[in-house]
């Protein structure tokens, strides 16, 4: 029997600035029942450790997204095509006690993967990533991971605490939540606390893009050589809005100079295609400090290029 798949409500049905508020204005569901992937919205900043804000990520990124037509021109994917898809709202956190928060983040996720949907998660902050990791891991065995961001995320702590958005990537490796062979971070730059601070990761596998190693050049053949590197086992994706450069994304609570280019970041995700993807996550959209909501609308933009992965028509 044919499927009746779900599609975003299109401009010229309702206008743009009518219509639900759901990720492309896609249909809403309770739970992942029938779905093959889900936007699902982590409002939460108890973790952030400088610009409060984006607990209201999710709301905008949303409200942005429906900007966005079905069809991808630049691969001719047609997600919607071939895909049931719709938002299935937010994880109804702890506002006010982070771990906690995070084994709440956690058992929801276990949910959501449970029967093989592919959560596209809009942040919130960076902290989100290490419990969902936690689920992945549950399920799939450790993952590889596609961290985009200006910053590695591996502090031992932050403020003497464990958990915190500076912190994720160090307590997933110490879990064996990562395949540490298959993970690369791109678009590390700024200043640190110490000269050494991006070699951590490298010394635990992780292959290591500085932003320098991006100015001035397509990023098509390093993406070549990370589809290699992915092979064929489970990846999932964390994209931290602050790797572009504030010009594109002021909207984020720790911005950094000299990031990427948002076309540059669009040819990092549409090389990606054939990967065995099994969730993504946008984080740290801030909205109190975005400019005509430029940062929201790339983070919504970016999750659509990434469902845009998981239809088998995509090119590679």
């Amino acid at each position: 029997m044919t499927r009746t798949l779900n599609q975003p409500l299109g401009g010229n049905q309702m206008p743009r600035f009518g219509g639900p508020a759901t990720m492309m204005r896609l249909p809403s569901q309770v739970g992942t029942d029938g779905l093959d992937a889900c936007f699902v919205g982590i409002p939460m900043d108890i973790g952030a450790s400088n610009r409060a804000g984006t607990r209201h990520g999710p709301r905008q990124i949303r409200a942005e997204s429906c900007l966005i037509r079905p069809y991808n021109m630049a691969t001719r994917a047609a997600p919607f095509d071939s895909l049931m898809v719709a938002d299935i709202g937010d994880v109804a956190i702890d506002t006010f006690n982070l771990p906690k928060c995070v084994d709440i983040i956690t058992d929801a996720y276990r949910k959501i993967i449970a029967k093989g949907c592919r959560p596209l998660t809009l942040g919130g902050d960076h902290t989100l990533t290490y419990p969902i990791l936690r689920a992945m891991a549950d399920k799939y065995g450790p993952v590889g991971l596609i961290h985009v961001d200006a910053h590695a995320d591996i502090n031992e702590n932050m403020f003497g605490e464990k958990i915190a958005h500076g912190t994720p990537f160090r307590r997933a490796v110490e879990d064996k939540l990562l395949d540490t062979k298959r993970c690369i971070q791109i678009g590390l730059r700024a200043t640190g606390y110490a000269a050494d601070d991006f070699d951590w990761p490298r010394q635990q596998g992780f292959r290591v893009v500085q932003a320098e190693e991006c100015w001035h050049k397509s990023l098509t053949p390093l993406m070549d050589e990370v589809r290699k590197q992915m092979g064929k086992g489970p990846v999932y994706l964390s994209f931290d809005i602050d790797s572009l450069d504030p010009a594109f994304a002021p909207g984020t609570g720790t911005p950094e100079i000299g990031g990427l280019f948002s076309w540059q970041a669009q040819a990092i995700l549409r090389r990606l295609a054939g990967l065995d993807f099994r969730g993504m996550d946008v984080v740290e959209v801030a909205p109190p400090y975005d400019v005509s909501e430029i940062t929201a609308l790339a983070a919504a933009t970016f999750a659509w290029e990434y469902l845009s992965l998981l239809a088998p028509r995509a090119r590679s």
